[in-house]
């Protein structure tokens, strides 16, 4: 089955950029990751041609919880929890690309700091690297939902 991963986020903006912080870390034989930076839409060409069974979007969500948590974010709250760097909406991009991946998942990481510099603060890269470790298990299920 294959599983493509696309890390959406500013990385010179914080927090921001912890979907490209878990696209490069995603090293993993089960896995196609990508950094998509602050143009997810670019890369649709990728997942047209690949079909994953599995798409999953990774980007900063500010979704009321602590930072560094993280949840999967049901398409029509994704507007909702956006804190809109990329120049497309998330929802109208999954929408775009229903149909070429079996499941397309939105997982939002709770922000602590998005302001300009090239960090991720402590709690955000502790909780990247939590969802790193259950993305890899393939523990996806044990992912609230928001």
């Amino acid at each position: 089955m294959m599983k493509m991963l696309l890390g959406v986020g500013n990385t010179l903006r914080g927090d921001d950029g912890v979907g490209s912080y878990v696209a490069h870390r995603m090293e993993d034989g089960d896995w196609n990751a990508l950094d998509c930076g602050t143009v997810p839409e670019n890369f649709t060409g990728v997942v047209r041609r690949n079909h994953p069974a599995l798409l999953v979007f990774v980007d900063a969500a500010d979704m009321g919880v602590p930072p560094g948590e993280f949840r999967i974010v049901p398409k029509g709250r994704i507007q909702d929890v956006s804190i809109g760097t990329h120049s497309l909406p998330l929802s109208h991009l999954i929408d775009f690309l229903a149909g070429v991946a079996e499941t397309i998942l939105f997982i939002g990481i709770q922000p602590a700091i998005v302001r300009d510099g090239e960090y991720l603060s402590e709690p955000v890269q502790e909780g990247a690297e939590r969802l790193i470790t259950v993305l890899k298990k393939g523990d996806i299920e044990d992912i609230p939902v928001l």
